[in-house]
């Protein structure tokens, strides 16, 4: 991979850091992975299921993995609920970026005042603003709420989006009858659905015919099963042969002329591999009859096209959605996650508005429900979530019903402990985790990766050229790995050596590093962090970069100097 390459004053020539083609799960808040982790224009379609309920159930959900209450984050779940100095901060970084955003937020304060709901949609708007960005322009988003919060979602989706995106407020029946306290039971949730713009992916979903339309079907053919009688005439006279006299008919005498639906020659096609078109008008006729696709009633009446029960994809998917049951208590798919909605819900929202290789993105993907309806129907996803509690179940979940799928694990941690988690869970991730906080492209290989797991290449005053490669470790260490690190970095012709471990180090390892020296200008050859010091702010000791008159020429040197170890590294 390529490395990163320092110039003056933030001036950076780097490879963007972006998720992988393949599908990724990425731990942390949401926002922030959305901000660092996730270019723009890259996703097709949004699906989130953001909480709202202030109850201590939710609580369940920010857990370590062996149970204990993860204290931090439900803070930080309850600080999205209570109005707060974050969700001050929040507000007030919404509303300084000015447009319709901040309008609306502004507007909500006035009318609620600093309250929970308030809290909460602080909290939302930022994150609605970061998947406006991510989505493509062809692409959608659906935002699943209840009827407590949906009114004001929607005003503030109308902010991101435009009011002209807005496609259906979609109502999910989730339950059956509910009794209410002194109102009538609750027993929907709603469902928001905008576009990017007006050149959107839309495939029809269908559902099941109702028993009354079911009914139309009387009729049964031997070999093609049940089917309807349609019109085979349409209104108007016509003086040319779809007005002339056919099977004993004369449609101009009722004032109509013979107009066979388009169904009528794709079925023609299906039944005999021809082209009904390539025939004169009225020939028409005669070979769908021949075909046995003409019905002909009681003596007199006018023959009708058959319309075969077979070939009928359903009745088109309405905004009301009463065919999609929750979860019961024996669902194969049940996972006991509070939050869970069914399979069936994802499997038509995506399919209506993706298609295969598309990319499907849930911020708070909770129990996973959304990447399995992804994996399932063939498109790429991103689940993000803040709990390792979620991690755990969305990848036993996949390992049970995708065996030889293997997601990367990415993020940024919000605690040490879910740090812990990550590294524990997949090295591969923690590697990437570290190199995305210490601002590196990650050199991540599963296999023999020659002891570097990240490059930097810096030019420091006087434009000499100084490389640091980096050295992650997730598990066990010991003074071997440092010395290791040491002839690394000599073999390399590198400069720096950064050893980064989860667990602290031990003397030797210490004294390892100390032994190794300096620089020639004074900085430490072998230098040791712990994912605490980085989650504390530390970062590497690196040579002071280019005086800002120099940066142009460093520029042109720095891509030069990256093809050059690129070759050398593939070599």
């Amino acid at each position: 991979m390529t490395p990163v390459v320092y110039v003056a004053g933030g001036g950076t020539v780097r490879t963007q850091r972006l998720f992988d083609l393949e599908s990724s799960l990425f731990f942390g808040d949401n926002l922030e992975v959305l901000r660092q982790l996730v270019r723009d224009d890259s996703v097709d379609l949004v699906y989130l299921d953001p909480p709202f309920n202030p109850n201590a159930t939710n609580n369940m959900l920010f857990r370590h993995v062996d149970g204990s209450p993860a204290a931090a984050l439900i803070k930080a779940f309850d600080d999205a609920w209570h109005w707060s100095i974050d969700s001050e901060r929040s507000f007030k970084e919404t509303v300084d970026g000015g447009g319709e955003v901040s309008r609306a937020l502004r507007s909500f304060r006035e009318l609620l005042g600093p309250n929970d709901l308030m809290a909460y949609l602080s909290m939302m708007a930022p994150r609605l603003v970061e998947l406006r960005r991510v989505l493509r322009s062809t692409g959608s988003i659906y935002l699943h709420c209840d009827p407590t919060a949906s009114h004001y979602l929607k005003l503030l989706m109308d902010a991101v989006f435009g009011p002209a995106n807005f496609r259906n407020e979609i109502i999910w029946k989730r339950t059956g009858a509910h009794s209410g306290a002194h109102r009538f039971g609750p027993a929907h949730d709603v469902i928001l659905f905008y576009t990017v713009s007006g050149q959107y992916v839309w495939n029809v979903p269908y559902v099941a015919y109702s028993d009354d339309h079911l009914k139309k079907f009387k009729h049964n053919d031997p070999l093609l099963g049940p089917f309807s009688d349609e019109a085979l005439t349409g209104p108007g006279r016509r003086s040319g042969e779809s007005g002339q006299p056919w099977g004993g008919h004369d449609p101009t005498a009722t004032g109509r002329h013979w107009q066979p639906a388009s169904y009528a020659y794709d079925k023609y096609r299906a039944v005999t591999g021809e082209d009904l078109a390539t025939y004169p008008f009225l020939e028409r006729l005669t070979r769908l009859d021949e075909a046995g696709l003409i019905f002909w009633p009681a003596r007199g009446s006018v023959p009708r096209l058959k319309r075969f029960l077979v070939d009928q994809h359903g009745a088109p998917a309405q905004d009301v959605w009463t065919d999609v049951d929750v979860i019961n208590s024996r669902a194969a798919e049940r996972l006991g996650y509070p939050t869970q909605k069914p399979l069936a819900l994802l499997e038509r929202i995506i399919a209506a508005s993706s298609n295969p290789g598309d990319t499907v993105l849930d911020p708070f993907c909770g129990c996973g429900t959304t990447v399995d309806a992804a994996q399932k129907l063939g498109r790429r996803w991103i689940g993000i979530d803040i709990t390792a509690r979620a991690m755990e179940v969305i990848q036993d979940r996949l390992g049970r019903f995708y065996p030889d799928l293997h997601p990367a694990l990415r993020g940024i941690p919000p605690t040490i402990e879910e740090v812990d988690f990550l590294a524990d869970r997949d090295k591969y991730g923690f590697q990437q985790w570290v190199c995305d906080l210490l601002g590196i492209q990650a050199d991540i290989r599963r296999g023999a990766d020659r002891g570097i797991d990240g490059e930097i290449v810096r030019y420091e005053i006087g434009g000499t050229v100084v490389r640091a490669i980096v050295s992650v470790k997730g598990g066990a260490v010991n003074v071997t790995q440092v010395r290791d690190l040491r002839g690394t970095a000599e073999r390399e012709g590198a400069q720096i050596g950064i050893f980064v471990t989860r667990k602290p180090p031990t003397r030797p390892m210490v004294l390892e590093a100390v032994e190794a020296g300096l620089t020639a200008n004074g900085i430490p050859k072998i230098q040791i962090l712990t994912a605490a010091d980085i989650m504390d702010g530390k970062r590497p000791v690196l040579p002071l970069p280019l005086e800002v008159g120099e940066r142009a020429s460093a520029v042109e040197d720095a891509v030069a100097t990256i093809s050059s170890l690129a070759e050398r590294r593939g070599a």
